[in-house]
């Protein structure tokens, strides 16, 4: 299929978006953005984008910044694994390659949390090299232009060289460009068809099959997980933990808790988690909140007690490099939290949520 390279470039050159990344020569910056956008609206990244590069600009000052400043400026962008990995790969990025990324692919996919479509959208518009970026909507576009029901990756990688080959030097501009159509035009439901430059191309327009093309894969429902989370409270203070590295929020702050066992009501067991996790006991006050909140894989409800120190020296079981820490309300906004955290925090920090009074050790 020739003849699309051409007219995509032009459409593309005549309403190039600004967006995180474009228009720019510098490989981190270009780096991040294409970091912040996986599975994140451009709409929601270009703050965070603006914000995290005045606070890091450069793979140095990222190296150089401890975990907790990184995931701090992560906050509420979701999927912290990203912001964890970049941080690894810009280590990695300091010491084998003197802060500077690499241009090859393969040294690119080798950097924690570098996969197909970053390496090639990094070497392809920062460098110029004819590497293919298929994401979610490149994948789209492709297959309704070759009326592709479920493609392998292989094939979407050939079929992404041969535009490519037939742009003659414009990787990440014919790159850049099938991703703006996947998002603005050939979208997953009520494409615009009428205004697509490549109309003319696409054999699932030919053939009335866009609108299952490609084919949807169907999403189980989300299971749900009821968690119990302590405010524990020492006089004015808030025992705060922070979560292993590795994981769901690793690296997060939270308030320690963990997950309800069958059988078990939330009040039994915020006393056993607290126990198990930081060697306390605790008495419990009185319910705080009940927060619904739905990850990529599942939904929760966080129920939150208020609850008093009673006993013991806290100490991290589960994660010995992350010591829990006393703090007061105010301080909370200091540390990065998950996003179901957020009401109570801003309530406790505002002094609207305290806790409830009770006879016993302060």
């Amino acid at each position: 299929m020739n003849g699309i390279a051409g007219p995509l470039l032009e459409w593309f050159r005549a309403r190039r978006r600004d967006v995180p990344g474009r228009n720019e020569s510098d490989p981190y910056r270009i780096w991040i953005a294409e970091v912040m956008a996986q599975q994140t609206r451009i709409a929601t990244v270009i703050p965070y984008y603006e914000a995290f590069l005045e606070r890091f600009p450069d793979v140095d000052a990222l190296a150089a910044s401890p975990l907790d400043d990184v995931l701090k400026a992560w906050e509420g962008l979701g999927y912290y694994g990203r912001a964890r990995n970049l941080h690894r790969a810009a280590g990695e990025v300091q010491a084998r390659y003197g802060g500077r990324l690499p241009e090859d692919v393969d040294a690119l996919r080798s950097l924690p949390g570098v996969g197909a479509y970053t390496a090639g959208a990094i070497a392809s518009i920062a460098f110029g090299r004819p590497e293919p970026a298929v994401d979610g909507n490149v994948r789209r576009v492709l297959c309704r232009l070759h009326d592709l029901e479920k493609p392998t990756a292989r094939r979407l990688d050939a079929l992404c060289r041969e535009l490519i080959a037939e742009a003659r030097g414009t990787a990440g501009s014919l790159n850049q460009a099938l991703m703006d159509l996947g998002s603005s035009i050939c979208t997953p439901r009520a494409p615009g068809c009428d205004e697509c430059p490549v109309a003319s191309q696409c054999m699932a327009l030919r053939n009335d099959t866009v609108a299952s093309r490609p084919a949807r894969r169907r999403r189980p429902p989300l299971p749900h997980r009821d968690i119990a989370a302590a405010l524990v409270w020492k006089g004015p203070l808030l025992l705060i933990a922070r979560r292993p590295e590795e994981g769901l929020l690793g690296g997060l702050w939270e308030f320690p808790g963990g997950k309800v066992d069958s059988g078990e009501t939330p009040t039994e067991a915020v006393r056993r988690e607290v126990r198990e996790e930081l060697g306390i006991e605790v008495e419990v006050l009185g319910k705080a909140a009940a927060i619904d909140h739905a990850y990529s894989h599942f939904r929760i409800t966080l129920h939150l007690f208020h609850t008093r120190w009673t006993e013991g020296v806290p100490s991290s079981r589960e994660n010995p490099a992350g010591s829990p820490r006393w703090v007061l309300p105010a301080e909370l906004t200091r540390y990065a939290f998950p996003a179901a955290n957020k009401a109570v925090i801003r309530r406790l920090v505002l002094g609207e949520e305290r806790a409830p009074e009770s006879p016993g050790p302060a």
